[in-house]
């Protein structure tokens, strides 16, 4: 077993030992007989990025999609604000976040967890996290919760657009310029001048006419928050919690009223 990943079997280890929370994944035990093995409850739908690009399963719902951004906030706000130590998740990405039968959410994978003791952590040695999710301050050697908002402002425009953090138009092409990340398509269409119609294109076409475009609107608008380019200027995990807890009770009324003829 490689150093890298036994420091990444212990960090996930010290993490899930000291937190419990109803949208984190619980460890239920772990081995480390002829190997390092780390035993979760059982999640039965899988994880979000599976369920967005499935060519198999059913397309979420916008009340589940809500639902599990809600979820997905609550457990990174206990692990930023109501825990001592206070962690930092380092790689939030729709992989990460699994689907329980009722379709509510909780967040995983916390291998690569740091503890905050100060306001910032300096990273000393190579970038850690997922490519699509990486916040630019990351190319200062910095991280900080923020940098959690950051990437879940990410998986936001994927719950809306279906869409992986990292678009290669030309699979068979090794060009860099082939690949455009999902923050940077969002940021071109609420540039134009029609920004209502240049968004209805980037809007996961699963969802049919199913959808509110108002809440649509409000989570690309929370999305831009937490993807804002400097740290300073995001969001709390905190608020983003308040602001979806709005948004979920209107987009559950909203599919309340689809039935009311």
């Amino acid at each position: 077993m490689g150093t890298k990943a036994s420091k990444e079997f212990l960090a996930e280890l010290k993490v899930l030992t000291h937190v419990h929370h109803q949208n984190l994944v619980k460890l239920i035990g772990y081995c480390i007989e002829r190997g390092l093995f780390l035993i979760y409850e059982y999640i039965d739908n899988g994880n979000l990025s599976q369920h967005l690009r499935s060519s198999v399963l059913p397309p979420l719902s916008w009340a589940n999609r809500v639902q599990i951004a809600l979820d997905s906030a609550r457990g990174l706000e206990y692990i930023h604000e109501h825990t001592i130590p206070v962690y930092i998740h380092r790689d939030i990405k729709s992989d990460n976040i699994l689907i329980d039968k009722n379709y509510h959410a909780k967040v995983a994978d916390f291998g690569l967890t740091k503890i905050k003791e100060v306001e910032r952590i300096f990273l000393s040695k190579n970038i850690v996290g997922t490519f699509g999710y990486i916040p630019p301050e990351y190319s200062r050697g910095d991280i900080s919760p923020k940098s959690d908002v950051y990437a879940f402002g990410v998986v936001l425009y994927e719950l809306i657009s279906a869409k992986p953090a990292i678009i290669i138009n030309n699979p068979s092409s090794n060009l860099s310029s082939e690949a455009k990340s999902l923050v940077h398509l969002f940021d071109d269409a609420l540039s134009k001048t029609d920004q209502q119609e240049s968004l209805k294109e980037l809007i996961d076409p699963g969802l049919g006419d199913e959808y509110p475009i108002d809440s649509i609107l409000k989570m690309v608008q929370l999305a831009k928050a937490c993807t804002h380019k400097e740290p300073h200027s995001r969001p709390s995990m905190r608020s983003v919690v308040v602001a979806l807890m709005t948004l979920s009770s209107a987009s559950e009324s909203w599919d309340i009223g689809n039935f009311i003829q």
